[in-house]
């Protein structure tokens, strides 16, 4: 039987990987993405699905009640992969209201208009999911890792936000026995990455010629996961996953952002030697305010219950990603356009 997944936030980067996964992982499963196309929507990558019959588009606000009831009632989903958030750090401390609005109100009215429907139309299989991060962990000294208990200490507008929806989840999952789940993932990387992030950022600035911004020193270290490596652990998650618990993603694999900065650049020099080496374009600017140090995941609960593991070593993830940037720059010129700066 054909099953339907809504699948919100699904133009961004993280959650178009994982419907173009989805889809052509499950021939059995429709999905209707569920966007408002911000800054971080980008339609040029839903335009790739147009011709697939198991795909819808809608546009609409997840902060928007009735959109998401009338979504509901046509859809009649069998799950919510919940991706929609606002998540840039550097937004989040100039603005930090949009982040509010869509994490917190946001996802607190697709709660309860996932928790109405269900009321009206009881499925023991229906699941929500909830894709968070682990910056509501707060930051690492130089050892240790994040698990499942570690206490929240969100430490920007953004984590704040996140840490908030997931909040709401779990006491949905407590007070209204509600079928949710959660996954909070370490930094991703690759295709169709907007580019504001370190990643796509210093690979366009590195082929356009242009500086190569690192904050502070570039000692501060991120555990980072190749996209389709996040993908398949929410695919395993609501397939696999205990109603009610959290599960951390990562990859074991922990860099200095500087470290980041110089893999791109050597790759680049031998992928694109024109402007070699790229190294020379690194400039150390101003740290922003309140970067966390150092985030690192242990992963040993999906490991161990689900049965995930990530696939994707580094040098083999960022090669790929520098690969497709060099052969899609026209996706990232388009809206490189309205790039942000930091104020």
């Amino acid at each position: 039987m054909t099953r339907r997944i809504v699948v919100t936030g699904g133009a961004g980067f993280i959650g178009f990987n994982y419907v173009r996964e989805l889809l052509a992982a499950e021939p059995a499963t429709e999905v209707i993405v569920v966007d408002k196309l911000t800054y971080a929507g980008n339609p040029r990558s839903l335009a790739e699905l147009a011709g697939n019959a198991r795909f819808k588009f809608v546009r609409a606000d997840i902060a928007d009640k009735t959109a998401m009831r009338e979504l509901f009632a046509s859809a009649r989903p069998a799950a919510i992969v919940h991706f929609a958030a606002e998540s840039h750090v550097d937004r989040s401390i100039d603005g930090p209201e949009d982040f509010i609005q869509t994490n917190v109100v946001g996802t607190f009215h697709l709660l309860e208009e996932a928790r109405r429907y269900l009321t009206e139309h009881p499925d023991p299989a229906f699941r929500f999911l909830h894709v968070s991060t682990d910056e509501v962990f707060g930051a690492l000294g130089p050892t240790g890792s994040f698990v499942e208990t570690t206490p929240y200490d969100p430490r920007s507008p953004y984590s704040a936000s996140k840490a908030a929806s997931d909040h709401l989840v779990s006491a949905y999952v407590h007070t209204y026995k509600f079928p949710a789940l959660t996954t909070n993932c370490s930094n991703n990387y690759g295709p169709y990455q907007f580019p504001e992030k370190l990643i796509p950022l210093t690979i366009a600035n590195a082929l356009a010629g242009k500086k190569l911004p690192v904050y502070g020193k570039g000692e501060n270290v991120r555990d980072w996961i190749y996209v389709t490596d996040h993908c398949a652990a929410v695919r395993a998650v609501l397939a696999n996953g205990r109603i009610g618990e959290c599960y951390l993603v990562g990859s074991r694999n922990e860099q200095k952002n500087i470290d980041v900065v110089h893999r791109i650049c050597d790759t680049l020099d031998v992928l694109h030697p024109a402007g070699a080496p790229h190294r020379k374009l690194i400039e150390f600017v101003t740290d922003r305010p309140g970067h966390d140090f150092r985030y690192s995941i242990d992963p040993s609960k999906i490991e161990r219950e689900v049965g995930w593991r990530a696939s994707v070593n580094f040098d083999e993830g960022i090669r790929k990603t520098i690969e497709w940037y060099l052969a899609n720059r026209a996706w990232t010129d388009a809206i490189r356009s309205g790039e942000y700066q930091r104020s």
